[in-house]
């Protein structure tokens, strides 16, 4: 396996670059995570502070003590650490800004939830969005887009199937086209922005529909 490139280190935490198609954490049916991953690449212990979903890829904040993973999950509790996501969806929403607050969560408990959206760029019957979380549901972006009638490309849980199969078929498209790609972290008296460039499956992903990033 690959080590993770290391986009910030210190004392108390390593800002990462998660990549698509890796689980944050161990559990059931997970061979190797992220955590596992950075342990041997480091030698040091690991200590989540949030997640982001397997299929995700983008920046990424662990802990290098369990001090600094209550510190900084409490960062995550009280919004002070703020996650930058961008996407690539079919479609374009109503308006080039807007919040969504559809319901999202588990299935059969889902709770309030916000996302705001910013339409970047457009071409080619796609649309590359710019979104903030107001809450933090299971898979809530996914859902929210959706929702609205712009599934993320090659969402496979929440998506357009059938728009799925064809840009796998006609343009190689198969990763979700969704990344956490900047990430403000409160340390040093102040909050400090991290930001990634887009992974190479998102950049394929755009070119192939002329969209301008």
């Amino acid at each position: 396996m690959k080590d993770i490139p290391i986009v910030y280190e210190d004392a108390d935490i390593l800002v990462v670059n998660k990549p698509s198609g890796i689980a944050c954490q161990g559990g059931a049916g997970v061979s190797v995570s992220i955590i596992d991953i950075l342990e041997r690449q480091t030698g040091k212990k690991i200590y989540p502070v949030h997640r982001l979903d397997k299929d995700t890829s983008g920046i990424l904040a662990v802990a290098l003590s369990s001090a600094a993973a209550a510190k900084y999950s409490q960062a995550v509790a009280s919004k002070s650490l703020v996650k930058e996501y961008r996407a690539v969806c079919f479609g374009k929403p109503p308006r080039d800004q807007g919040r969504i607050t559809t319901p999202a969560g588990r299935a059969g408990n889902e709770k309030p939830a916000e996302t705001e959206y910013r339409v970047e760029s457009a071409a080619g019957g796609a649309s590359l969005l710019t979104l903030s979380l107001g809450t933090g549901r299971m898979h809530q972006i996914r859902v929210h887009l959706a929702s609205i009638g712009c599934p993320i490309v090659a969402d496979d849980k929440y998506g357009n199937f059938a728009m799925n199969r064809a840009v796998r078929s006609e343009r190689g498209i198969r990763k979700l086209q969704l990344c956490a790609y900047a990430l403000s972290v409160p340390f040093g008296g102040r909050l400090n922005r991290f930001e990634i460039a887009l992974p190479d499956e998102m950049l394929a992903c755009l070119a192939s529909f002329g969209i301008d990033l």
